[in-house]
């Protein structure tokens, strides 16, 4: 990277010092005053302007990193303002609403966390995207959940938990080529090798949301006719108003890029929009894009599930996140994160020690820079070398960089992931994150499957293939 090559040369104690102070900062304001993430990720980042004038570093260096470090993050922001409008589409379409119908006309409280813990990896496993499924189906699992008399918090943990279950197994998803890429391992070796650890956390979470889902209670049958008979009357609710999401699934799984997928699911929306709400005219539709839907039906509780989607409702996810890359910025300008990254390379011996160390750096990522593509890209460089000395095979490292990188994201309270999220959702990161299980597992078991050797290489045949690579180095 220009930043890391550009970067200051600074002791890794020194490094250590300025991220703990950073983290400590930062999670203090979030977590222990609640303030918004934006006051936050602005006094981490008047801590790094203080530290880079203390150590010379002219301003024009640090605006240009910062400038660096928020360009990195334009195409997500344009994928941003096109699921607000998806969203917002999706409602005035009835394709959202025609989920939550579906949603409380088949589950009436019994096993209902498990059912969405389900249901949103099938199609997350389908789409290969974690931030679509719980834009879209997510949305309506948490709006039914309000409906029914449900925790909202519990029901978002298990939209996570669901929404990247999916993405991490599913060929078609980003992060999923990307790890599989940057260890060198064949994409479908990676995903089978993944199978180890993310099955057993399946399990597990699926028994965990099976034992906290309530029994069905008086309010949740009361409801369910309350917003079955609203959406009817609003006229949301059509077999053809689901069109939009197959759609989308299609051309998904054809590997369209995802500003294409996303315009054909907005576009068919909007057509389809001109027949379930025949009153809005060229100027509503606008509006409607950028303000998002708003629901009229004067019942409290369904209007409440139903007002949401527009660009406008992105603009506090997206400032969030062009102030955490800018952060991220100035950690490479100051030469911050390739100290750290030092201090882990020359502590390597044991393959236990080794994946320990691959997995804490990419966690570490996610909470400092806050970035799930950074997550994967830097630990995996970093220990790509030290696999192969270990005598592992690339798709070892791979299912690593996922269960610790990939599914952290979203626990994250300042981070892509978990901003975008908390904003779609209505819940925040704070609350979802004991909630969010399968994320929480799957890096306790990819250490635990280091410490224990489980699905790795024997000693002896770490021995033998790393004595091979040396003999190979040798003779060439």
């Amino acid at each position: 990277m220009e930043q890391e090559q550009n970067g200051l040369s600074i002791k890794p104690t020194e490094a250590t010092l300025i991220i703990a102070v950073l983290m400590g900062l930062v999670g203090y304001l979030i977590i222990g005053l609640q303030v918004v993430p934006h006051l936050a990720i602005i006094s981490g980042i008047a801590l790094l302007l203080g530290y880079g004038v203390i150590k010379k570093v002219s301003f024009k260096d640090l605006e240009e990193a910062m400038a660096n470090g928020a360009k990195s993050g334009i195409a997500a922001v344009m994928i941003f303002f096109f699921i607000g409008m998806l969203i917002s589409s999706w409602m005035a379409s009835g394709t959202i609403p025609t989920f939550i119908y579906l949603a409380v006309d088949l589950v009436s409280g019994k096993f209902y966390y498990a059912i969405v813990f389900v249901v949103t990896s099938i199609i997350g496993l389908s789409i290969g995207s974690s931030l679509t499924t719980a834009a879209t189906v997510g949305v309506a699992f948490v709006s039914a959940s309000t409906a029914l008399g449900i925790s909202p918090v519990i029901t978002a943990g298990a939209v996570v938990s669901g929404a990247f279950f999916g993405d991490k197994m599913s060929p078609l998803s980003d992060t999923t080529n990307l790890a599989s890429s940057v260890a060198g391992a064949d994409l479908f070796d990676h995903i089978k090798n993944m199978a180890w650890t993310t099955i057993p956390a399946f399990i597990l979470s699926f028994v965990v949301y099976l034992l906290l889902s309530p029994a069905e209670t008086a309010k949740g049958i009361q409801q369910i006719a309350v917003v079955k008979d609203t959406l009817l009357n609003l006229n949301l609710v059509h077999w053809y108003s689901l069109l939009p999401f197959i759609i989308l699934a299609l051309l998904a799984a054809k590997k369209v890029p995802a500003i294409a997928t996303l315009s054909a699911g907005i576009l068919s929306a909007l057509i389809i929009s001109f027949y379930t709400n025949s009153g809005i005219g060229g100027k509503g539709f606008l509006d409607l894009l950028y303000s998002g839907y708003k629901s009229e039906s004067g019942i409290k509780e369904v209007d409440s599930i139903l007002t949401r989607g527009g660009m406008e409702s992105m603009m506090f996810s997206i400032s969030v996140i062009l102030l955490a890359l800018s952060m991220g910025g100035l950690l490479f300008r100051l030469g911050i994160v390739p100290a750290v990254l030092s201090i882990i390379n020359s502590q390597l011996k044991r393959v236990s020690i080794l994946i320990s160390a691959t997995a804490g750096m990419a966690i570490a990522v996610n909470f400092i820079l806050g970035e799930q593509y950074l997550s994967i890209l830097l630990p995996g460089n970093a220990f790509k070398e030290h696999f192969k000395k270990a005598g592992m095979e690339p798709k070892h490292l791979s299912r690593v960089l996922e269960d610790a990188g990939t599914v952290v994201n979203p626990l994250v309270p300042w981070s892509v992931c978990g901003v975008f999220l908390a904003s779609v959702l209505g819940v925040p990161v704070t609350e979802y994150f004991p909630f969010a299980l399968f994320c929480l597992v799957s890096p306790l078991l990819t250490v635990f499957y280091g410490f224990t050797g489980i699905t790795l290489p024997k000693p002896a045949k770490i021995y033998s293939n790393s004595r091979k690579l040396k003999q190979s180095q040798n003779m060439n």
